[in-house]
């Protein structure tokens, strides 16, 4: 395999139609980088390519794991890494994804780390074992955010020292390393680019910020029409699984608890939502290959792409 495209940017800014279009143009099929769309319980509240779309174009990681299953951007990475270059998709001996296609593979979603796993390959930080997930997610529950984050500060005051610690998951993964491993989760955290045996074109969607908030609030009044409510009911008992700790779930959890009513809560999960996209965007853009377009650029972004693509194989005949 020669090349991944790799599609990004904020939510709701159009990354979906954009990147059908291209893997129908290439004749090959969707990587899905979206770290919520992976489940197949959240059907709306994380706005999954429709059945429609995914008629249009096979797409990898599209609801193929549960909410019950433990899954992270490292088991992401390993699993796509597989799917390019492994013979273990239930594929015939000798083949692969990109062999079957062409040197060309596309990954596309807005999920920060899942994408900076697959380019550039994350820490090896180890897996968790069940028993301590267990013992930490009741200490959680029983003494709250603030305490851990007070053991945080005891047992890693580097990394205590730059974790979000409004982010429960990131104090709880940090303080699970601590306790399994006895040594700090900064001892982890090399950061080293890891090798590649293909190289990127990242492309970058954008819009003006106006129209992706207002894409954002017409995404969010389609999804409570389309059932949002329903699908956040029936999952209210499991709401303290991980993959729930998402904006469209958190809220309307809220909402059926009583803390507040149906309306603010749907504003909440607008405003939410935009606060995320502005996330995003900051992250990309730190990424200096990323080459910006706004997704009505079709055929400016495929220009793009095959001159990059020319340029390489130029250089390296």
């Amino acid at each position: 395999m020669d090349t991944l495209i790799v599609i990004t940017g904020p939510t709701a800014v159009g990354k979906t139609v954009l990147t059908i279009k291209l893997a129908r143009h290439y004749g090959i099929p969707v990587i899905n980088a979206d770290s919520r769309q992976i489940y197949r319980e959240l059907k709306i509240g994380t706005a999954p390519p429709t059945d429609e779309q995914l008629q249009q174009a096979t797409h990898y990681f599209v609801g193929t794991k549960s909410i019950d299953d433990y899954y992270n951007a490292s088991m992401y990475e390993q699993e796509v890494l597989g799917l390019l270059e492994h013979r273990d998709w239930g594929m015939p001996d000798g083949d692969s994804l990109t062999s079957r296609h062409a040197p060309i593979a596309i990954l596309s979603g807005g999920s920060m780390m899942y994408i900076d796993a697959v380019c550039n390959g994350i820490d090896d930080i180890p897996t968790i074992r069940d028993d301590i997930r267990e013992e930490v997610k009741r200490r959680y529950q029983q003494e709250g955010l603030e305490a851990l984050c007070e053991e945080l500060r005891r047992l890693d005051p580097e990394h205590y020292a730059i974790v979000d610690r409004q982010n429960q998951r990131r104090v709880i993964h940090a303080l699970e390393i601590c306790y399994q491993t006895g040594h700090t989760y900064t001892s982890f955290r090399t950061q080293q680019r890891k090798p590649r045996p293909f190289r990127t074109i990242k492309i970058g969607l954008n819009r003006q910020r106006e129209d992706i908030y207002n894409r954002i609030n017409a995404r969010v009044d389609q999804m409570m029409g389309d059932g949002l409510l329903d699908e956040v009911t029936s999952l209210y008992d499991k709401r303290s699984v991980n993959a729930l700790n998402t904006v469209g779930y958190k809220e309307l959890f809220d909402y059926i608890y009583g803390r507040w009513p149906l309306s603010e809560a749907v504003e909440r999960i607008k405003g939410n939502t935009r606060r995320y996209a502005r996330k995003q965007l900051t992250w990309f853009k730190r990424d200096t290959e990323m080459k910006w377009f706004h997704p009505d650029q079709e055929q400016d972004i495929l220009n793009y792409i095959e001159q990059e693509i020319t340029n390489y194989h130029s250089q390296h005949e």
